[in-house]
């Protein structure tokens, strides 16, 4: 990330969390917190797009979730991800 002086700042635009709902289709739900609803649902069904038959065990997931995290940098939304599972470094 690069660093950014005060007056650079931008604040996001809006927030999201993409929940893992479980082994059976659909696995994830991607949930708005805050933000314009419209940046929201582009957002979403690029998510969906990349994730919807992806389980978090799967290879392609973790290439897709780094793609995920670059698309919510470059719409400056914050991103949380809900695995259900302790996180991993």
């Amino acid at each position: 990330m690069s660093e950014q002086t005060a007056e650079e700042y931008e604040p996001p635009r809006g927030g999201v969390v993409v929940v893992y709902l479980g082994p059976v289709a659909p696995h994830w739900e991607v949930r708005g917190e805050f933000g314009e609803e419209r940046v929201i649902n582009d957002f979403r069904t690029r998510v969906m797009a990349r994730l919807l038959l992806l389980p978090p065990h799967d290879p392609q997931f973790r290439r897709n979730r780094e793609r995920v995290a670059r698309d919510a940098e470059r719409e400056n939304l914050t991103l949380r991800w809900d695995l259900g599972l302790p996180e991993e470094d």
